[in-house]
């Protein structure tokens, strides 16, 4: 049985939930009528303590009808280097919102109020007109690293005070509320808009949701058309992430366990760069010292292990739903078994 690390979006429905979804009562979601639809949105929006959120099929829509709805084209938007809305999304911001975006580089993800304050424009013809600031947590390049509460404050506070917008690309917030106790509600508090995933982690088939105010939600809804998000009976799948939400969230914990395991097997290994302390979610990016990243990826493959090589000399590990704790145990020697028959290969070229 080959055991896929590659991401957590590989997770598939458990029996549970596909019979909810089997069961769903569905109707015309743009026409406002699909009630499992409508009962997922109620559920999210007062899960993160906002007013209202609107069900789209993916997260990369999510966080570019938020971009759209508070930008004008030539307008300036803050993010990390690496984040997810910039390195992976296919050149959204500028193809669809006509936004720039102005980088800030961070530790694994995570910047500070003084980093923002440093790339603010001064109000000048010349200059795009910065609206709006992203963060993202976790973060996915970052190694699943968690966004403190104190710092969201922080930039919360300085996006209030220069009159900026504040979104949340929250596509595995729930890992980083599981980690940490912090609830949905807090996390989100300082936003003004979160966008949320239920096909990573918690193992629904399809979609994210977009949370905000009454105002933003209904002007989402009309991005959201726009980019072709629209869908009509949406019910069966919704009701997959709402089976989610209520049932696979405190489970999150398990991967978050297996990861550490996973981490701390690697460290062992004689050309493998790791800090298992760094690990604080799901994710394990750890770094081949000798090996091209590639090659080894390649190689695991053959050995029924599936990672995702990230750089030339770095690879991502996801532990997620179909996952076992055993599975996850016997991978360090897998990997281990894989470097030594490449090392030889190599020495012998």
């Amino acid at each position: 049985m080959l055991i896929d690390l590659r991401s957590d979006t590989i997770t598939k429905p458990t029996p549970a939930m596909r019979e909810a979804m089997a069961n769903a009562e569905v109707g015309d979601d743009i026409f406002g009528e699909d009630p499992t639809v409508n009962a997922l949105e109620a559920y999210v929006a007062e899960l993160l303590g906002k007013e209202a959120a609107v069900y789209m099929p993916s997260g990369t829509m999510t966080n570019q009808v938020a971009l759209r709805v508070y930008t004008e084209p030539g307008d300036e938007i803050i993010l990390e280097s690496e984040a997810h809305i910039y390195y992976y999304e296919g050149g959204a911001p500028a193809a669809l919102s006509g936004a720039i975006c102005r980088l800030i580089k961070g530790d694994k993800g995570i910047f500070t109020a003084e980093d923002v304050e440093g790339e603010l424009r001064p109000e000048n013809p010349h200059f795009p007109r910065t609206k709006l600031v992203c963060l993202e947590n976790t973060h996915n390049r970052g190694g699943g690293s968690i966004f403190p509460l104190s710092e969201i404050e922080a930039i919360a506070r300085l996006c209030q005070s220069h009159h900026l917008k504040l979104h949340l690309d929250g596509a595995r917030l729930w890992n980083a509320c599981a980690a940490t106790g912090i609830s949905e509600s807090d996390y989100a508090k300082p936003f003004d808009s979160v966008s949320v995933c239920f096909s990573k982690g918690l193992g629904a088939p399809v979609g994210s949701a977009l949370v905000g105010s009454q105002e933003m939600i209904q002007r989402a809804r009309r991005f959201r058309k726009m980019f072709g998000g629209g869908m009509r009976q949406a019910g069966i799948i919704a009701a997959g992430a709402l089976y989610a939400l209520k049932n696979h969230r405190e489970r999150l914990l398990e991967d978050h366990i297996n990861a550490k395991i996973l981490a701390k097997g690697l460290q062992q290994i004689e050309g493998i760069v790791i800090s298992p302390e760094d690990v604080q979610t799901n994710i394990v990016i750890f770094q081949t010292k000798n090996i091209p990243a590639q090659v080894l990826e390649q190689r695991l493959q053959e050995l029924g292990v599936l990672v995702l090589a990230t750089g030339s000399h770095s690879i991502r590990a996801v532990t997620n739903l179909m996952v076992t704790q055993e599975q996850v145990e016997k991978v360090p020697e897998i990997v281990e078994s894989a470097m030594r028959s490449l090392k030889s290969v190599i020495s012998y070229q």
